[in-house]
């Protein structure tokens, strides 16, 4: 067994090393602005590319799945939102009231795309549906992710969150997606050819993000209002948070009596959280110093549902024929 699928995501080297950047060498004054305007282009940017690239053929490949795709948008819009409220009582005590309204947060993102197809395509799971799903849910959370966190906000008793935000989310997102698609007849062949260039893109975009957000909350004591034992209570949460979306996505779908292969697609579809559409929500949301404490639980959770997932997808593949529904449910459609 290759020791390399025990170690963590690169990308969350790049990461930490990024906060650690922002932890000894904050930007600040004009180099924050200066920061902040080029992270706000590198996100227009990734945006575009993303509506460049989406197939709109693939993305409707599994639209007649209905079922399965009201599951994946429920689990991922009604199911972790409601963990977030009702659990809070058990969960905020584990972190601070910043943390947990980031925790908030993170119940209200998108699901995953990229890594969504890749863990059900790995587990042989039904992918054309998980195109369309992931795919769904990524561009419905531009609008539905902002009302949501506004209600939230709003029975955690928490301001300073303003309904303009929609709107801007709209303009700084959704704009450059819809131009993507337009210019997809023309650019959409050379962008699936350098797929490099926009996970480049990608990532840069979240690592400049993060690098913005965690200046300016190390400049406020992120820190030092954070210590040791919150960071475990928040791994804690995080934990919590995704085994329950395992939990009930494995044994939902099976209660309604879908086929293993839909299961498959419920199970990775409805459980995972988009650090790529996350994070620049964050910072359209959320303004000032709080950025940092409250994309730091979406952080946290995106490393551990990717190496959870990852056992989880080769143990459906190694399993294989898995009792995952009655006689009847594997004769539905």
């Amino acid at each position: 067994m290759s020791l390399r699928r025990f170690l963590p995501d690169p990308f969350i080297g790049a990461l930490l090393t990024t906060v650690a950047l922002a932890s000894v060498l904050p930007c600040h004054g004009l180099a924050a602005r200066a920061f902040g305007a080029l992270t706000d282009v590198a996100i227009a940017l990734l945006f575009f590319l993303h509506g460049a690239k989406l197939s709109r053929s693939a993305a409707l490949a599994g639209l007649t799945h209905w079922r399965l795709h009201m599951c994946v948008l429920a689990s991922t819009f009604v199911l972790f939102p409601l963990f977030g409220l009702v659990l809070k009582p058990l969960l905020q005590p584990l972190v601070t009231p910043d943390i947990y309204l980031g925790v908030l947060f993170l119940c209200c993102v998108p699901s995953t795309v990229q890594s969504s197809i890749a863990f059900t395509s790995i587990a042989r799971g039904n992918v054309s549906a998980a195109v369309c799903a992931a795919s769904a849910s990524s561009l419905l959370g531009i609008f539905i992710t902002p009302l949501l966190v506004g209600l939230m906000l709003e029975a955690h008793g928490q301001g300073g969150f303003s309904w303009d935000a929609v709107g801007d989310i709209v303009l700084q997102l959704l704009v450059p997606f819809v131009a993507g698609q337009v210019a997809q007849r023309w650019i959409g062949g050379w962008v699936q050819r350098h797929r490099t260039l926009v996970g480049l893109v990608d990532r840069g975009s979240i690592l400049l993000v993060v690098y913005t957000a965690f200046s300016a909350a190390v400049l406020e004591g992120l820190w030092q209002s954070t210590p040791l034992p919150v960071l475990g209570g928040l791994l804690l949460v995080d934990a919590v948070l995704l085994a329950l979306a395992l939990l009930v996505t494995r044994y939902g779908a099976r209660a309604l009596g879908f086929r293993r292969e839909d299961e498959i697609t419920i199970v990775f579809c409805g459980s995972k959280k988009s650090l790529a559409s996350g994070i620049p929500m964050a910072k359209v949301l959320f303004a000032g110093p709080a950025i940092g404490a409250i994309v730091l639980p979406l952080m946290l959770f995106h490393q551990i549902q990717l190496m959870v997932c990852a056992v989880l997808a080769r143990r459906y593949a190694r399993d294989g024929q898995l009792p995952t529904a009655t006689t009847v449910g594997n004769e539905a459609g």
